[in-house]
């Protein structure tokens, strides 16, 4: 068991909860490092005499913790699961009051229980805040029977037969659009099968370009994208003399997918190998005429830069392997998220 000196300031927040020999058990929810602790504090006879006379000192507080081995550790040494561990934590004064507090909440109960979607993969608590267990987890689109709404933003719902609830920036009253939609060519088709599409639509076939985005792609993006959904497009590395013909295009629907609630974005072409048809020469005049042409309102996306600075692996010249696919995603999601 190792202790920590915890200063009397601290105790002095604690000493609401203190009596002749006090523990208290708190599951506090990590969501960062997906941590999920079972914390207990065990104060002395002395620590409480201390508190008790508002002194500014220090005492000695046991701490255990039990970690559940599902959940990545940075900064807490874990064993395996069902197993006890001793840790030493800092807790200042304001952690201490943070800690020891539950989100208090009320729920207003429906007359009777309406049908609603979640609009992205979403968790699943006990209670209504983030510091209540985790009971589960729902993926975008699925429907949920909301029961009542409390006082601080959070749908009751029924959840596997029982009480939950989840927080409403993310339950909508109808279907929402598919939160992201690709569409492209071969190295789109390829990003699908190195990230896979729970959140996520395509529409991508190999070595196609601008006629397919016009007469297959563009009838299509109204089934797929709705209301909250972000398309980006990656269309020019098999035809990239059209790029003019992909600036009129793009100019001349922006207004209807804006309306629809779609917020678009355009990925550059990014960088090839040692490829005997297409030179980095001419992807970045293609990048460069697209990225100042564009209607402004259309986002762009660098991946050419960033797989430029980041490296990338290719086996043709042409077609990146997997971990480069999943390295530009997460470049993508990392700019979409900024906005």
């Amino acid at each position: 068991m190792k202790r920590q000196n915890i200063n009397g300031n601290s105790l002095i927040i604690l000493s609401a909860f203190a009596a002749s020999f006090l523990i208290i058990t708190i599951l506090a929810t990590h969501m960062d490092k997906k941590i999920e602790p079972v914390v207990s504090l065990s104060i002395s006879e002395e620590a409480k005499e201390t508190m008790n006379a508002g002194q500014d000192s220090t005492a000695e507080v046991a701490i255990d913790a039990e970690y559940d081995d599902d959940y990545a550790a940075d900064d807490y040494s874990y064993t395996a699961k069902g197993e006890e561990a001793s840790e030493t934590v800092t807790v200042s004064a304001k952690e201490a009051t943070a800690v020891l507090e539950k989100t208090v909440y009320t729920v207003t109960k429906y007359e009777a229980p309406v049908s609603m979607y979640t609009s992205d993969t979403v968790n699943v608590r006990s209670g209504a805040g983030t510091d209540y267990d985790k009971v589960g987890k729902l993926k975008w689109g699925s429907n949920v029977e909301v029961t009542g709404e409390t006082n601080n933003g959070w749908y009751e719902v029924s959840y596997k037969d029982s009480t939950a609830f989840i927080k409403g920036d993310y339950v909508v009253q109808s279907l929402p659009g598919i939160p992201y939609l690709f569409v492209g060519d071969s190295r789109t088709v390829q990003l699908k099968m190195a990230v896979g599409s729970s959140d996520k639509a395509y529409i991508a076939e190999i070595g196609e370009g601008y006629s397919y985005f016009k007469s297959t792609v563009l009838p299509k993006i109204s089934t797929c994208a709705g209301n909250g959904t972000k398309m980006i497009i990656n269309f020019g590395v098999n035809d990239l003399a059209n790029a003019g013909k992909y600036i009129k295009l793009v100019n001349n629907n922006i207004d209807t997918w804006i309306n629809a609630g779609i917020t678009v974005y355009y990925a550059a072409v990014t960088p090839v190998g040692n490829c005997p048809t297409v030179t980095n020469a001419q992807i970045e005049a293609f990048n460069t005429r697209l990225q100042t042409e564009l209607d402004p309102r259309v986002n762009w996306i660098d991946g050419y830069s960033y797989l430029q600075q980041a490296g990338f692996s290719t086996a043709d010249g042409l077609h990146y392997s997997s971990d480069t696919y999943k390295s530009l995603y997460s470049y993508y999601m990392s700019v979409i998220n900024q906005q």
